[in-house]
C-alpha cells in the first residue's frame, strides 16, 4: 500500500468519517481538526455548519469557501420482525448501483454492518429479471434473526446508514478512490485554501465552512450564510467527469487531471459573471489550468449562497469526479490541488476595491 503523505492522511479521514445529512458530526469533527490551526475563530450555525474565520484586513470584504460536510446515504425506518432493516435513502441514489453493497449502520451501541438486499433474481419472473429492482423493495440485511436481536445490538428508526469503502490510492497514484468524495475534497479545499493563507496578508476575512445538509437542499448552505453574510462565495464540490466509456463530450466534457471546472450554469444558479471572468483572468495570469462545465441538473451551495440577504456574487468550483453517488469515486490529486492553488490567488487579490467593481461591473 502506498504510504500516505501529509494531504493523502487529511483526506482519508475526511473521506472515512460517516456523515449523512443530519448526521454530520463526525465528518464536523474531522474538519474542525485540521482547520483549527489557521483559524482564527471556529464557529457553528445552528443546523451545525462549521465556519472557521480566519481574519487579514478586519475592515475588508468577508470571503466565504464552501464545501459541504455530508455525504449521500440512507436513514433507517422500520425493523421488520425477521430483524431486516427498511430504509429511507438520504440524498440522490440511482437503484443500479445500490444492491449488495456493504454499509455500516451507527447506533448508540456503535457501529453493525449490513448488506443491501433484494428477493433473488432466480425465483422472478423472466420480465421482471431484465427491470432494475425499486429502491422501495430494498433492505438491509444485518444477520438478525429477529426484530428484538436487532434491537439489542442498538439498531433503532433513524440510525444513519453509510456505504462501506475504504480510501484507496490507485496505481497512477494521482488517481484517489474513496466513499464521500462528494463532498469531503471540498472541505479539504476549504481547510488548505486557509492553510495557504496562514502567513500571508490578504485584504479580507475568509471564512472556510463545512456545511451541512447540502445533498437534501443546500440547507447548511443557507444558514451559514445567513451567519457570515458574505460579500463574495465559492462552492467548492465534486462536478461529472466526462472521460469515462460511453460519454460523449456533449454530455460531459470535463477531463481528470486537466484543472478544476468552473461552472458557469447549473439548475441552483447563474453564476456570476464578473466573479467568473475575474477567477479565470487569475487562473491565467498563474498558469494554473481549469475546465468549464454547465450542468441542467442538480446544483451546489453557492445556488442558496447567492440568494442571502441582498445577494451575493458566487461562483461554483468543482473537481472532475467519477462516480458520484455511489460507494465510491475516483478523483485527481493535481486538480484538488489547482483548486486550492486557484481559490488561494483569487483571495488574495480581494480587497475592498476588487470586490465593489466584481459586483458592480
Amino acid at each position: 500500500m502506498t504510504k500516505l503523505d501529509e494531504t493523502l492522511t487529511m483526506l482519508k479521514d475526511l473521506t472515512d468519517a460517516k456523515g449523512v445529512p443530519g448526521n454530520e458530526k463526525e465528518a464536523r469533527d474531522v474538519m474542525k481538526r485540521y482547520i483549527e490551526p489557521f483559524a482564527d475563530e471556529i464557529t457553528t450555525d445552528n443546523l451545525g455548519s462549521l465556519i472557521a474565520k480566519k481574519v487579514g484586513d478586519e475592515h475588508g470584504p468577508k470571503i466565504m469557501v464552501a464545501g459541504h460536510l455530508d455525504e449521500v446515504g440512507f436513514m433507517i425506518t422500520q425493523i421488520d420482525n425477521k430483524g431486516f432493516l427498511r430504509f429511507q435513502t438520504v440524498g440522490g441514489w440511482w437503484s443500479q448501483v445500490m444492491l449488495a453493497q456493504r454499509v455500516t449502520i451507527v447506533t448508540s451501541k456503535g457501529e453493525v454492518t449490513g448488506i443491501i438486499g433484494s428477493k433473488p433474481p432466480h425465483i422472478l419472473p423472466a420480465e421482471a429479471r431484465k427491470k432494475p429492482v425499486d429502491i422501495k423493495d430494498m433492505f438491509i440485511d444485518i444477520g438478525a434473526s429477529s426484530k428484538e436481536e436487532a434491537q439489542e445490538w442498538g439498531v433503532k428508526p433513524g440510525d444513519m446508514v453509510v456505504p462501506y469503502f475504504e480510501f484507496t490510492v490507485m496505481n497512477n497514484e494521482k488517481m484517489l478512490l474513496a466513499k464521500a468524495w462528494d463532498n469531503r475534497i471540498g472541505c479539504a479545499i476549504a481547510i488548505d485554501v486557509l492553510k495557504n493563507l496562514k502567513n500571508e496578508q490578504h485584504p479580507n476575512v475568509v471564512y472556510g465552512v463545512g456545511t451541512v445538509q447540502e445533498e437534501v437542499g443546500l440547507r447548511g448552505a443557507r444558514t451559514s450564510a445567513a451567519k457570515i453574510q458574505p460579500d463574495i462565495a465559492f462552492g467548492v464540490d465534486v462536478g461529472i467527469a466526462g472521460d469515462t466509456p460511453g460519454i460523449s463530450e456533449k454530455e460531459a466534457q470535463s477531463k481528470m487531471g486537466e484543472g478544476p471546472q468552473i461552472i458557469l450554469y447549473d439548475a441552483s444558479m447563474v453564476s456570476h459573471k464578473g466573479l467568473r471572468d475575474f477567477v479565470t483572468d487569475t487562473a491565467d495570469e498563474h498558469n494554473i489550468p481549469y475546465q468549464f462545465d454547465a450542468i441542467a441538473g442538480g446544483g451546489t451551495d453557492s445556488g442558496a449562497i447567492h440568494l442571502t440577504a441582498n445577494g451575493v456574487p458566487a461562483l461554483s468550483i468543482t473537481i472532475a469526479t467519477r462516480y458520484i453517488h455511489s460507494h465510491a469515486a475516483m478523483l485527481h490529486r493535481d486538480d484538488y490541488e489547482n483548486a486550492v492553488k486557484l481559490i488561494t490567488e483569487v483571495i488574495k487579490k480581494l480587497d475592498k476595491d476588487t470586490v465593489a467593481k466584481i459586483t458592480f461591473d
